[in-house]
């Protein structure tokens, strides 16, 4: 008994500590987007008279509105593209016999192990010669090729660890693979999809280093984009740095917060082994 409480405590300080970790640079980002324009916060100095008026000035300094419709209209087509895309080619890896399938699935293996930041150069001059520069496209075509890989694989590990007897049912009744898809294993595959949502989602919203490689037009890029505007070339304004930080963050926050539940029984049911 004396043991099952001391390992409780024991977790609950780890939990404790691990909270103020993730708690510490978001109160450090708050307490400094909160000071006087002009100013050089260091650490956590919560003022007297906070200015909630820099987060006013932050959106319109970076000229956030066009920016936000922007990254909003890169998640409506990446998103929805993305969780159909691997979930078709998951349940086929998973339960489909495809020739020269563990070939094919070891490529998307592959794709995980590339570093994104040695594929940038090659994408420039592949959507350069397509035409597509500076357009919504030459966004939209990577973002949706280069998180596959991870949602494919994601998938297949959820559709392998559907009950046997429901699949056996299912093709008893008459169900062909699309209809078994649709009907059973597409619902029970809920609480993956909308993690796999949720990732794709954070992906997309926080992209930054594409937007700026393959668009020019700043009104294209995403909302990640609009942290250059309070970068100069000889300083750097600190507290509407931090103020349009939080801005961005709002919406990654208000999303996890609202599907959060998805992506614990997620994982809690296995979803991702291997």
């Amino acid at each position: 008994m004396k043991q099952s409480v001391s390992v409780r405590a024991s977790g609950n300080i780890v939990l404790i500590i691990a909270i103020l970790f993730s708690v510490f640079p978001f109160l450090s980002m708050l307490s400094a987007a909160l000071q006087p324009r002009g100013s050089m916060p260091e650490g956590i100095q919560f003022t007297t008279h906070p200015h909630w008026s820099n987060f006013a000035a932050a959106w319109n300094m970076a000229d956030i509105t066009p920016l936000l419709w922007s990254s909003t209209l890169l998640v409506i087509v990446v998103v929805p593209f993305v969780v159909l895309f691997s979930a078709l080619a998951g349940y086929a890896f998973a339960q489909l016999k495809i020739p020269f399938a563990r070939v094919f699935y070891m490529l998307f293996i592959v794709g995980l192990t590339i570093p994104f930041e040695t594929l940038v150069t090659p994408l420039y001059y592949e959507i350069s010669g397509m035409g597509l520069l500076n357009t919504r496209l030459a966004l939209m075509l990577p973002l949706i090729g280069l998180n596959l890989p991870f949602g494919i694989v994601w998938m297949r590990s959820c559709f392998e660890q559907m009950p046997k007897d429901l699949i056996e049912a299912s093709s008893i009744d008459g169900a062909g693979y699309f209809r078994t898809f649709r009907s059973i294993q597409l619902p029970l595959a809920l609480p993956a999809l909308s993690s796999l949502a949720i990732l794709t989602f954070l992906a997309t919203w926080n992209q930054f280093l594409l937007a700026v490689v393959l668009e020019s037009d700043p009104t294209k890029r995403t909302m990640a984009g609009a942290l250059q505007s309070f970068v100069g070339q000889y300083q750097t304004d600190t507290v509407l740095l931090n103020a349009g930080a939080l801005l961005i963050m709002a919406p990654t926050m208000v999303i996890f917060i609202i599907l959060q539940r998805y992506f614990i029984r997620a994982m809690l049911a296995g979803s991702v082994k291997g």
